[in-house]
């Protein structure tokens, strides 16, 4: 049976419009909820130009750091990445130039989901491919860390998404989820 994605949603982020921040958003806005199963994802299944001197893993150093690095790209995020946080990032040597968080919604139906957040990459290292080759790694690392699927939640560019199999499944604005 199809899983009701609304229904999902709803479930892995109660009481989302009832925020203030999602309620002054213009209407005009249209956002993506995005699901990729990771019982049938392969990391080798698109292949991703990247600059080879580039490498990816979790992130050790010091969260302060970090929060630099965030600014760069969306200062309002910082308050999203806290000490303890698993952060996947790529790097430049030891620089950080692309980064997101690894975030667990919880179960659905018995299936565990998480996903990668608060993607970005710093300005120079942008259309490299640096980015979307870190996620398709973070989403790698979520399926051998045991996650059933990998959600995208909040997202304007479900189209960059999509070229790794992610699926848009709900589609909403400030006032609630859009049918169309």
């Amino acid at each position: 049976m199809p899983l009701d994605y609304a229904d999902v949603f709803t479930q892995l982020q109660p009481d989302f419009f009832a925020s203030e921040h999602i309620r002054s958003l213009p209407a005009e806005d249209i956002f993506d909820e995005q699901i990729l199963d990771l019982r049938t994802f392969s990391e080798d299944a698109v292949a991703l130009a990247c600059p080879a001197h580039i490498t990816f893993g979790l992130y050790r150093g010091d969260m302060a750091a970090l929060h630099e690095v965030i600014r760069e790209v969306e200062d309002d995020w910082t308050e999203y990445f806290n000490e303890g946080d698993q952060v996947y990032c790529a790097f430049e040597g030891d620089q950080v130039v692309s980064f997101c968080l690894l975030d667990e919604f919880g179960v659905y139906e018995g299936m565990r989901i998480g996903g990668p957040g608060c993607v970005g990459t710093i300005p120079r290292c942008r259309k490299q491919g640096i980015g979307l080759k870190m996620v398709q790694k973070a989403t790698a690392m979520l399926k051998d860390a045991g996650f059933d699927m990998s959600y995208i939640h909040y997202t304007h560019v479900g189209h960059w998404y999509a070229r790794l199999g992610y699926q848009t499944v709900v589609r909403w604005n400030s006032r609630g989820i859009v049918t169309e």
